[in-house]
Formats: structure tokens, sequence, C-alpha cells
């Protein structure tokens, strides 16, 4: 088998087990053996589940040989953030009072993997209940940045991201609401995408605990992977509905015109400044029509949720009327140092919230490193229910820059 294999993306694997030239077995075995011999130096996992996974794996290998694939993600081993629940499997959300909690149902979006076909590795590390972006935070010890732990892996999916970048997995289900998929992506130089609120069941992310009201309508499913490609690949497998992101990919790929609004907010760094103009030239040359946009956009206090309901609908009539996306940097500063990381706050989200607010699909894309050789991440934000404009445009970002070819480890 390819050495290289556990960095392949989603696209090239599928194509290959439903060839039935690799096995559903040896992918998950690689993986199992990759996450033993790195999970101990990145923490990404809380749980990692060899038997089962193993067992999965065959039962999917013996169902493609006899011609009943199930689709793109059948054979594919990923990873789920231990915020979902899974039936029969602890789901802790990093905290220790958890430790022993054992659900007795699947969260949806678990349940829509395995109908799916993909293999559940385990659980990932996560910032302790999601309450902080640093990922250093766990009932289960800091998760650490493969590209260099010195540097914090941004939270609160920060196992996921730290997985997926290191090649542990092929795809992570994570949670979004301030900003906790994407900017963890940017921190460890892979792909995370939140599509519009409601696209995707939450239902199962600890499922009877108390929930703040706020986080409940600002959280949203998110998706972590190494490639556009694949992002859209699980969406398509683990969204409510099909249809939005069928008819809009048919007319991207018709050549329609897109119109991209620029905004390069002013409390970027100099190196989140520099790697984004050096960016935005690459979406020059695109091909699109490229204006100046603002963004992000205001937002009222956290926790404030009055106009939330009325300012989702009127937002694509309000911001969008120029635009089809936004394209601004991911995070507003490099990547913070641990030693710097006391506040559990401290990468901010102000380049991300706003997505979360206004239930707007959003996806961050690897695009370039800072002085200290630590990824950056430029963000695509577009209308709400148009996931296939935000996809294109970063698929089309992500083809042209090539950065999401670059991995930390070997």
């Amino acid at each position: 088998m390819n050495e290289r294999l556990h960095y392949a993306r989603i696209g090239t694997i599928g194509a290959e087990i439903r060839a039935c030239r690799v096995s559903p077995v040896d992918l998950v075995d690689l993986c199992l053996s990759r996450i033993d011999a790195l999970n101990p130096q990145l923490n990404a996992f809380i749980t990692v589940l060899h038997d089962r996974a193993r067992a999965a794996a065959r039962r999917a290998a013996d169902e493609i040989r006899s011609g009943r694939w199930r689709g793109a993600l059948h054979g594919v081993p990923v990873a789920v953030k231990d915020f979902y629940d899974t039936a029969g499997v602890r789901t802790t959300a990093g905290f220790e009072r958890f430790k022993a909690r054992v659900p007795g149902k699947d969260a949806d979006v678990v349940a829509a993997l395995d109908r799916a076909g993909a293999i559940l590795l385990g659980k990932t590390n996560m910032h302790q209940l999601g309450m902080g972006t640093t990922g250093l935070e766990s009932g289960f010890g800091a998760v650490r940045n493969p590209w260099n732990d010195a540097f914090i892996p941004g939270g609160s999916s920060s196992g996921s991201a730290a997985a997926v970048a290191a090649g542990l997995c092929y795809a992570t289900i994570d949670t979004d609401a301030i900003g906790s998929c994407r900017l963890p992506a940017a921190c460890c130089g892979v792909v995370g995408f939140k599509a519009s609120y409601g696209a995707i069941s939450t239902r199962g992310i600890l499922d009877g605990e108390p929930a703040d009201e706020a986080i409940l309508w600002l959280a949203h499913p998110g998706i972590t992977t190494r490639g556009v490609a694949d992002a859209a690949t699980v969406f398509a497998a683990v969204a409510n509905e099909h249809g939005t992101l069928t008819a809009a990919t048919d007319d991207a790929a018709s050549g329609r015109r897109i119109r991209i609004g620029i905004a390069e907010p002013p409390t970027s760094s100099g190196d989140v400044s520099a790697a984004f103009g050096a960016a935005i030239e690459k979406v020059r040359e695109l091909g699109h029509e490229v204006v100046s946009a603002a963004a992000p956009f205001d937002v009222p206090r956290f926790g404030d949720l009055r106009t939330i309901a009325a300012d989702r609908q009127t937002v694509a009539e309000r911001r969008f009327k120029e635009v089809d996306v936004v394209v601004l940097p991911t995070l507003t500063t490099t990547v913070p140092r641990v030693e710097a990381s006391a506040n559990p706050q401290s990468l901010s989200p102000a380049n991300t919230l706003f997505a979360n607010y206004f239930g707007l699909p959003a996806i961050s894309v690897p695009c370039g490193f800072d002085r200290d050789g630590m990824p950056l991440g430029i963000q695509v934000v577009g209308k709400p229910s148009d996931e296939a404009t935000v996809l294109r445009v970063a698929r089309d970002y992500e083809a042209a820059a090539t950065w999401s070819g670059t991995h930390p480890l070997p």
C-alpha cells in the first residue's frame, strides 16, 4: 500500500475502494496504526474504536465486493468530535464529569455517516464543553498542533483539525458555534466547512444535557477535511436537504460568473494581511468579478438574540445584494503560542462569529504560512442556503493556490 495513502483525498480513495483496488480493512488498519503511533504526541483522540472499526471495515469490504456500494464514503475511515452522541460509546465533550457518559442512541449525523457506509474510527478531543478557542483545556489533556506543538491547535474542534492534518482519518464531523470548526482548521492547515443554519441536524449533541439558548441558535455542525471537494462529499452525505446543493452545483458547472466581495478587516496582523493579499491575487486570477466588500458583518453582543431571526431573514438582501460571496481572513492574528494562551478565548473569533449569527455557509481553506511556519486560512462566506457557490469559490481557489497539498508530518 502507498505509504502516503493516509494523505489521499476522499474522492481518490473512494474510487479505489469502489474498484476494490484498496480494501477498507487495509485502510482502517493504516489509520489505526497511525493513530496508535501519533496520538500520544498529538492527543487528537479521546476514544479509539479499534475492534468496532475493523469489524465495520470487514462488513464494508464484503458489501462492496458483492456490488452493494453505498456511495462515496463507503469504507472511508472518519472520526466524530466527542460532542456527538454515539450509541454504546462514551461521549464526553472533553469534560471530566462526562467521562463515563454513554448514550443509548446515535446523533442524527452519526447515523447518517453509518448509512453512508463510513467507518467510525473514534471520537476526537475538544476544548472542554466547546467553551474555548484554544483547544488547550480538556478533561483528557490538551490537543497539540501537528505543525509545531509550541502553538495552539485552535478550538473547540481541536482534535479533529489535528487528526485530519496529520493523516489519522479522512474527515471529521464537528461543531461550529463561533468559528470552532473553521478556527482550528486554519490553525492546523486543513479545510473547515459549516453549512447554513439547519442544513445539517444538530440532534444528538449531548442529548438531554442543558444548553445555553445562544449556543442553540449559533451552533452549526461542521466538517473538517483535507480538501474542499471532500467537504462537499461529506456534506452531501449528512445534509438534511440535497436539492439546493445539487441545483446550485449544476449552475456553477455551467460557468456562471460569480461576484466576489473582498474584505480585509483592519484588525488583521501583518503576516495575516500579507498572506491574505497574496491569496486575493490568486482569487483575481479565477476569472470572476472581484469587488470590495465589508465583512465581518456587525452582530449584537453575544447572547443578545432579540433580533436574530429577523436578521437572518434579511441578511441576503442587506449584505449580498451586490456580491455572491465575501472573502476574508479566517484568523485575525497568526496562530498564538501556547504560552500566551492562558485565556480560553485567546484565539479571536472576530472574523468567524458573524457567519454563525446570520446562519451563513462558510469555509476556511489554507492560504499560506506565517514567518514561524504556521498555517493561515482564507474564508469564503455566502448567502443562506448557497453552499454550492461557497464551495465552488473555495475549490477554485484551492486548485489555484495548491497550499492544501502541504502536510505537517511524513
